[in-house]
């Protein structure tokens, strides 16, 4: 079933395309503005590879209930589906596990850790999907499900259509730096590029998915 794609306003510069990939990106908020803060900071913190000396090393079970909805959704963004997105990140948390056990006393950073492997595996998937492709011919894709629902709103998959139209590492780096709030350094870290590189890039995918997103004005 084809995807009628609504009017969008507020595209019209470079500044709205970043503030509606912010809002429709924006990982939910938590409870409390201090907890949620000091949340924040520990997040980042893991993704450096630093903590705090009385904090804590998280176990692998920790870091499943705490991320693995925010790595399904990040994975969809690059994949499409939600089941092949659960599965890849299912993935990632097994190979971690396989590798460094539940207590991952000898890794620090593990949340990056997990990313980079969201990302290599949504990249497989892709590259089986384009070989499929060459051989089966393009069928009419299926209406979204219920379940598809539950993890990207309409909004979403407006951008989402956008975002389709992006090359793979385009897409990568707008996904990592709105939807999982990464700086240039930690995108780079996890796609293997140079922060010249990721800026280069960031700013081709922007003007590339702004002038998608007005072409559906």
């Amino acid at each position: 079933m084809s995807m009628v794609i609504a009017p969008i306003s507020g595209f019209g510069t470079r500044g709205g395309v970043r503030g509606i990939l912010r809002l429709l990106f924006a990982a939910p908020a938590e409870a409390g503005t201090e907890s949620a803060e000091a949340g924040r900071r520990s997040r980042f913190r893991l993704l450096r590879g630093g903590r705090d000396a009385q904090e804590e090393r998280p176990t692998l079970t920790d870091l499943y209930h705490a991320h693995r909805l925010g790595l399904v959704r990040m994975a969809v963004l690059l994949v499409d589906r939600q089941d092949i997105a659960e599965d890849v990140v299912q993935e990632a948390f097994t190979a971690l596990y396989q590798k460094h056990g539940e207590q991952l006393d000898d890794l620090d950073n593990a949340l990056g850790y997990l990313r980079t492997s969201v990302v290599n595996g949504a990249r497989s998937v892709l590259r089986r999907r384009k070989t499929a492709r060459e051989y089966v011919p393009p069928h009419e894709a299926d209406a979204p499900s219920a379940e598809d629902h539950a993890v990207l709103n309409d909004e979403h998959r407006r951008v989402l259509v956008a975002l389709d139209q992006l090359t793979q590492r385009q897409r990568e780096v707008l996904v990592l730096r709105y939807w999982s709030d990464m700086s240039e350094a930690q995108i780079a870290e996890t796609l293997g590029l140079s922060r010249g590189a990721v800026k280069s890039t960031a700013s081709r995918a922007l003007d590339a998915l702004e002038k998608q997103l007005e072409k559906a004005r």
